[in-house]
């Protein structure tokens, strides 16, 4: 068990419990081992039970992590310029993936109507009932009048056209863990000891995901991840989106750094009560497990679908094209009460040692003929 944890309360720990014992039976019927990814699917995602279906706070200071909507307002205001152009070359209507807690929604929307650019309709696919019903408490106290624009999907709509965003979406989904050793390639899944669960390597079968290590990982007793989940969601994207744009913000890199010789150990990190650490089975149902993003597989499996590489850039440089600085001098400075937090916010979203550099934003679309605003300066698809 990692040490310095904040210990959770009776309830946790039975939740946790019961997701334990569903993973493990799953474990069982599948000859005494699952896929990391399996693993890491059922953790977030079993109905009821899974990190984001089940009902705690995950979000903001009361939970386990801070999103840039959370941090600021600031952020879904200055989305809104990109989003505007966005909308312009296609239709007016956006689609999101995985909404959070909403705010970005609320925030967004709220920025469009004020500079006269609202959506037709605003769509938010959520696969967790608990975090449906947050978005639609909050947007009914924030936007109770743009209500009837707001819908909430259960699937992807056979056909799009408009902005399709993704903030912190990619690095959520389930990833295979590799391992080189001695020149071959295994994927690390999970068995049982005693009801432990425990690391086992097996010889890769997967076709796709053995092809998709050869290529990648080269290095001797080297561990890294590959997100097959992502390919999986950029093609069914690209095959709903008649004309408009993709764009995913989250934290990752170009496949050259993420498979550096140096990132021996992989990018799997886990965040529990704002606290990050290495364990994926330490109290399943009650943490975040992650991986950072592989933009060059985003970019590439995107191509392939037919659709245009749009740009890639660092959120910093995403921001400061998009008018976050004249989103923070419109605020009188001599109103200090207001001025200093939202100058401090606007630090924290594009200083390099915050979450300037880490995060990316990266765009892929069909019938966008201008260039987007958000990446007119600070080009980085030459990293992917």
């Amino acid at each position: 068990m990692p040490s310095n944890l904040p210990q959770p309360g009776p309830d946790a720990l039975q939740h946790s419990s019961l997701l334990q014992d569903l993973i493990g039976r799953d474990i069982i019927n599948n000859a005494g081992w699952i896929n990391f990814a399996r693993f890491m699917e059922l953790a977030l995602y079993a109905p009821g039970l899974g990190y984001y279906t089940a009902g705690a706070l995950k979000f903001g200071e009361a939970g386990d992590f801070i999103t840039a909507p959370e941090l600021s307002v600031l952020f879904g205001r200055t989305l809104a310029r990109q989003a505007t152009q966005i909308m312009q070359q296609s239709a007016s209507h956006i689609l999101e993936l995985g909404a959070g807690s909403g705010k970005l929604a609320a925030d967004l929307l709220g920025e469009l109507e004020r500079s006269g650019s609202l959506p037709q309709s605003y769509s938010i696919l959520e696969v967790s009932a608990d975090l449906r019903a947050r978005q639609q408490a909050l947007l009914k106290t924030r936007l109770p009048h743009l209500l009837e624009r707001i819908h909430w999907l259960d699937k992807l709509p056979e056909k799009f056209s408009g902005l399709i965003i993704g903030n912190e979406v990619l690095d959520a989904l389930p990833v295979h863990l590799l391992h080189t050793q001695n020149g071959l390639i295994y994927e690390r899944g999970v068995a049982l000891n005693e009801n432990n669960f425990i690391w086992q390597e097996r010889e890769i079968t997967n076709p796709d995901l053995l092809q998709a290590a050869q290529q990648l990982l080269a290095t001797d007793d080297y561990l890294s991840e590959i997100c097959l989940a992502a390919r999986g969601l950029i093609n069914s994207l690209a095959s709903c989106l008649a004309q408009g744009a993709l764009l995913f913000i989250d934290y990752g890199f170009g496949a050259r750094e993420y498979y550096h010789p140096q990132r021996n150990t992989g990018t799997l990190m886990c965040h529990y009560r704002h606290r990050a650490h290495d364990d994926p089975f330490y109290l399943p149902g009650l943490q975040d497990i992650t991986a950072h993003v592989n933009f060059t597989d985003i970019a590439e499996c995107g191509i392939d679908a037919g659709l245009t590489l749009l740009g890639y850039s660092t959120q910093a440089f995403f921001l400061i094209n998009c008018g976050i600085a004249e989103q923070l001098q419109a605020i009188p400075p001599d109103n200090l009460s207001l001025y200093l937090p939202l100058s401090a916010q606007l630090q924290k979203l594009t200083s390099p040692a915050e979450m300037g550099e880490l995060f990316k934003v990266i765009a892929l679309g069909k019938g966008i003929d201008q260039p987007l605003c958000g990446f007119l300066r600070g080009d980085m698809t030459r990293m992917l």
